[in-house]
């Protein structure tokens, strides 16, 4: 097995610890117990890094799109030779099973090749003029040195998205990588460094998020913020960035609904979706939560979505057998408990699961509530975790009303064999991404944010990489 690593910062080129010397430990959630630690920055590891990243911008902004490509796709092959140690070391310090891990990180891979393309392709205009001597252009500029912020829910996959734009676009970066989640994060910064990307253009920070993140968006270096994680925490930030009018792209909370319609096909409908639910013990914020079925399949669709849960094999990740694992941290069991006793006393059906699964990690048990009122937390709150939500609905105008009740608004799934229950889910359910039929989200090359209190901006698509652009406006006569 791979060892697992301790884990430094990296900054103006250097792997190195802490100035201070602080550290954080890292837990393995399949055992609870201590396998590493983390360098913790303090405020003089930060001015080094922000000093180090401007001294990079004004390099990197130099070096053509065609060379920032070329490094970049050198850092996705090597990732892809990576991959199986990466991968092994997420499973240890995130729980998710090894498979799962294994993807993200080649999927890190297409997410860079992709950037590195997008980049080549960052085009002006030459717009008419109105007379026959002036030339009016456009140029897409990059932006500045960028602070960006990832959870620890994808270790991999959330940091690359906004490391591969940023890059792409001729930006600086200093990525705020997760405590809980360190190794594979840096692993990915890595095979930037080890492909040749140079000094101080990546940087690597660990320590407490609110202390880093309320020193790096107000200073004057920084010139875009890119964040992944809670609403509130999201908020909080996306203020602090307009007061000082930085950019900023914001993945925040979900509570995704499934539509079930009375005419869709369960056989695909119910192990697509019931695997999806439970992928990364639920700890996804696209993960499907409230589960909407029309009348005339609930019942069907509750006892086989029951079954697919009581199917689920749950263990450590390192296991091949697994399906599930642990959840990342002790603190999302008692949350988790909180909120399911809540609906079961306001009247909720607990079909399976519901508990904490032995004494050792944090393993939870694959979760079913039917019957739940709106008034229940579950149904107003994001629960991170393997708990599906299964209620049912009469006509369509409700499915779509109770889908559009909340304020969150990133993903939404659903199913149905009619083209105009199709068409029109997609056009008024409100969310950034709409998936039906299929599980069709999280491509490079597709579109990745929500709507209202789920953020603003994309991390994928051909729009991602504008966050990272400045358009100058160019007027020449003679």
């Amino acid at each position: 097995m791979t060892a697992y690593p301790d884990t430094q910062l990296f900054i103006d080129g250097i792997w190195r610890d802490a100035t201070g010397g602080r550290i954080i430990p890292v837990f393995d959630p399949a055992t609870g117990l201590p396998i590493g630690k983390v360098a913790h920055a303090d405020r003089t590891d930060l001015d080094a890094a922000l000093a180090a990243a401007e001294r990079g911008f004004a390099l990197w902004r130099l070096t053509s799109a065609y060379e920032r490509a070329r490094l970049m796709r050198k850092a996705a092959e090597l990732l892809r030779a990576r991959a199986e140690d990466i991968a092994v070391m997420m499973t240890r310090e995130n729980g998710k099973p090894l498979a799962q891990a294994r993807l993200e990180t080649l999927a890190g891979a297409d997410i860079i090749d992709w950037f590195a393309g997008e980049g080549q392709r960052a085009y002006g205009q030459v717009i008419p003029a109105r007379a026959p001597d002036v030339v009016q252009m456009t140029l897409k500029l990059p932006v500045g040195p960028v602070a960006a912020f990832t959870p620890w829910n994808f270790p991999i996959n959330q940091v690359v998205r906004k490391l591969s734009a940023a890059l792409a676009a001729g930006c600086s970066i200093i990525v705020k990588a997760p405590e809980e989640t360190p190794a594979s994060p840096a692993a990915l910064i890595r095979a930037f460094a080890d492909a040749g990307v140079p000094a101080g253009v990546v940087n690597l920070v660990f320590g407490v998020p609110a202390e880093i993140s309320e020193y790096l968006i107000p200073h004057p270096v920084i010139r875009k913020i890119s964040f992944t994680g809670s609403t509130p925490v999201g908020k909080h930030l996306a203020a602090l960035a307009g007061l000082h009018m930085k950019r900023a792209t914001m993945e925040l909370g979900g509570h995704a609904p499934v539509i079930v319609a009375g005419d869709a096909d369960l056989a695909l409908a119910v192990p697509q979706i019931a695997a999806h639910k439970f992928r990364n013990a639920g700890q996804v914020c696209v993960s499907p939560t409230r589960f909407l079925v029309q009348d005339s399949l609930h019942d069907r669709f509750v006892q086989q979505f029951t079954e697919f849960a009581q199917s689920v094999r749950v263990g450590n990740g390192l296991d091949p057998e697994t399906e599930m694992g642990p959840l990342a941290n002790d603190r999302r069991i008692p949350a988790l408990e909180a909120l399911i006793s809540d609906a079961v006393d306001k009247g909720a059906r607990l079909t399976t699961g519901g508990r904490r699964i032995g004494n050792e990690g944090y393993f939870f048990e694959p979760t079913v509530l039917a019957d739940v009122p709106t008034s229940a937390r579950i149904m107003n709150e994001e629960p991170f975790g393997p708990v599906a939500i299964i209620n049912r609905f009469a006509t369509l105008d409700a499915a779509i009303a109770e889908a559009n009740r909340l304020p969150f608004a990133l993903s939404a799934y659903a199913y149905t064999t009619s083209s105009a229950t199709a068409t029109r889910l997609g056009h008024e359910v409100e969310a950034g991404m709409t998936t039906i039929n299929h599980l069709g989200l999280a491509l490079p090359e597709v579109p990745f944010g929500g709507m209202k209190d789920s953020g603003h901006g994309t991390e994928g698509g051909s729009e991602a990489l504008g966050a990272y652009l400045e358009t100058r406006f160019i007027t020449r006569k003679g």
